[in-house]
């Protein structure tokens, strides 16, 4: 299928918040791991989300030339041609932007999509996120709000993060403390500021421990009731019924994380989930062992000419994708997303 329109990225999006499961939001760097991200989603039955953070945008461009948006706008042509080939929906989304790189990574794209919707075609990415949570509140709600308005004219959905994800990510890092707990009055600041969805679509993510990286069993405490009791406190400033889900909410630093708390943060309006660190090993882990059993052919050892075959990158890389293929049909039964696809 083409890369998801808005009206279809909607679509997903109703879908899984009324059907309580969330899509794998999953992290690639280059034109394999996008068709290993792709082919996953399809052998999953799962329509699902590729996004690129300011670094793989920036390697993306060339290693040396280092142009965020060059390199988001050459993986979103590579993504058109290519998913047009599966049974599923992709949806492209730019993940953490921080303050000091909106004007050259966000902004132009955004700008770039509303030059391209006025002239009757599709927004180049579906979504794209604002990473404020290095500053205060306030003003990551106010550029918040300026950007909102700015998707919206673009047809393309925002996402915010109210709160702090711990650990570290594209050297954006951030200690695991009590910051990492969103309260409810945040929510509340949120949704008076960007609405519920009249000013336009976006996408929240509280954040609740939530860690980048994977730690061992016990370093990072999640507390997905923190979800619970956002959505409860702006259903009730709202007058919404009881059991409403206000928010579409996002679960960062997903890699590693439980059954239990993804069933958990799912249940309370969690409908997208990063996943990166966990599709990063499962890419290079058959690579590393591809090269040691076949070291023989793949270098020139005592002067010979090695194997032609076995250090041709197309070897490795079809180990490498369809181990990350096989992980991102986990994470798509994992969030219950498997077979939903239509």
């Amino acid at each position: 299928m083409p890369i998801a329109t808005p009206e279809v990225y909607a679509d997903m999006l109703a879908r899984a918040k009324a059907e309580s499961f969330a899509y794998p939001a999953i992290n690639v760097t280059s034109s394999q791991t996008l068709n290993a991200a792709i082919r996953g989603f399809a052998e999953a039955g799962s329509d699902g989300i590729v996004q690129v953070s300011t670094g793989g945008a920036e390697y993306l461009s060339g290693p040396t030339v280092k142009d965020m948006v060059a390199g988001s706008l050459a993986l979103a042509s590579y993504a058109e041609q290519v998913a047009k080939n599966y049974d599923v929906n992709i949806a492209l989304h730019t993940d953490h932007c921080p303050k000091d790189k909106l004007d050259g990574f966000v902004r132009p794209l955004l700008a770039a999509s509303t030059e391209r919707v006025k002239a009757g075609g599709t927004p180049w990415f579906q979504s794209h996120m604002w990473d404020g949570s290095a500053v205060p509140l306030e003003e990551n709600l106010q550029i918040a709000e300026e950007l909102l308005e700015l998707a919206a004219a673009a047809h393309v959905v925002l996402e915010v993060e109210i709160g702090v994800v711990g650990g570290e990510e594209d050297g954006v890092a951030n200690e695991i403390n009590e910051k990492l707990y969103t309260t409810p009055e945040d929510a509340l600041a949120t949704a008076e500021a960007l609405g519920l969805g009249e000013k336009g679509h976006y996408l929240t993510a509280l954040t609740f421990g939530n860690v980048h990286g994977v730690y061992k069993p016990g370093n990072v405490k999640l507390r997905p009731d923190i979800l619970k009791d956002a959505q409860e406190a702006v259903a009730k400033a709202k007058g919404l019924e009881p059991g409403a889900k206000p928010f579409d909410l996002v679960f960062h630093g997903g890699s590693g994380s439980s059954a239990e708390d993804i069933a958990a943060a799912v249940s309370y309006g969690v409908i997208k989930m990063n996943v990166d660190t966990d599709t990063q090993y499962a890419f290079t882990r058959p690579v590393a062992g591809y090269m040691l059993t076949n070291y023989e052919g793949v270098l020139k050892v005592d002067g010979e000419v090695g194997n032609k075959k076995q250090y041709d990158p197309r070897s490795w890389g079809k180990e490498a994708e369809a181990a990350m293929a096989a992980r991102v049909v986990e994470a798509c039964e994992h969030l219950s997303s498997a077979g939903t696809s239509r």
